[in-house]
């Protein structure tokens, strides 16, 4: 989906905040459109990644992303920093074709009584709804709920999504249809369990959680989850 780049330069921070951009992404969404077109999980030093802001963009741009979002755990930290990159490539450049950035977070929540992650995107980070979950920290108690955290990150103007459901203690045959009644918006149905190389979706998985996610008419997204060096690898 092209990006409006007007629109970024006008005003960068509604650009990152666009939902009905991102949905419509969402679900055109394949199999192959991650690593390489469009990459909605990874992490930098801002929270457990290896990656600057200023490396993450330069290889965001090599590889020639359409769209990304830097989703660091309980913090924006990486994300306010690479906007500032791109603002200043756009206006150094302006003829070169950039990727879209969408505001992003993890958030380590609790479901069925386990821990899950719960990714943030195109919300708000002003909103004080959000504001909570983006100080560095898990949330706590009653913000810790999966319930709370989805709501949050909705009243923020945001979509909540269900990082790598096949992943945690419970399988995603149980947690998928709970955060489907929680109101979830997506879960990440491509994704590389295994950590191959190159990166590869693991088919047995992404089959279960795309089947999960058409019954209950939820959005697929697909994410490297990296944590190293190199955003075409989790590490």
């Amino acid at each position: 989906m092209a990006v409006n780049i007007a629109q970024a330069l006008a005003s960068p921070q509604i650009a990152a905040q666009d939902k009905q951009a991102l949905r419509q992404v969402w679900e055109n969404i394949q199999p192959d459109s991650c690593p390489c077109s469009y990459n909605f999980h990874m992490h930098t030093i801002y929270s457990d990644g290896q990656l600057k802001p200023e490396e993450l963009i330069k290889q965001a741009i090599a590889i020639g992303l359409q769209g990304f979002a830097i989703t660091d755990h309980h913090t924006i930290g990486g994300y306010q920093v690479t906007q500032d990159w791109l603002e200043y490539l756009h206006k150094s450049a302006p003829s070169q074709p950039y990727p879209h950035l969408w505001t992003g977070v993890e958030i380590t929540s609790k479901l069925l009584g386990t821990d899950v992650h719960i990714l943030g995107y195109a919300f708000d980070p002003k909103h004080p709804a959000i504001e909570p979950y983006l100080q560095g920290e898990a949330p706590r108690h009653n913000e810790a709920k999966a319930a709370v955290v989805i709501s949050a990150i909705q009243q923020a103007g945001g979509l909540a999504v269900l990082a790598h459901p096949a992943r945690y203690r419970r399988p995603a045959v149980e947690l998928i249809p709970a955060v489907a009644h929680l109101g979830i918006d997506g879960v990440e149905t491509y994704y590389a369990y295994a950590n191959p190389n190159p990166w590869k979706t693991s088919p047995m998985q992404t089959q279960q959680v795309k089947q999960l996610s058409a019954t209950y008419n939820l959005l697929n997204t697909c994410g490297t989850d990296t944590h190293g060096t190199n955003l075409l690898m989790r590490l």
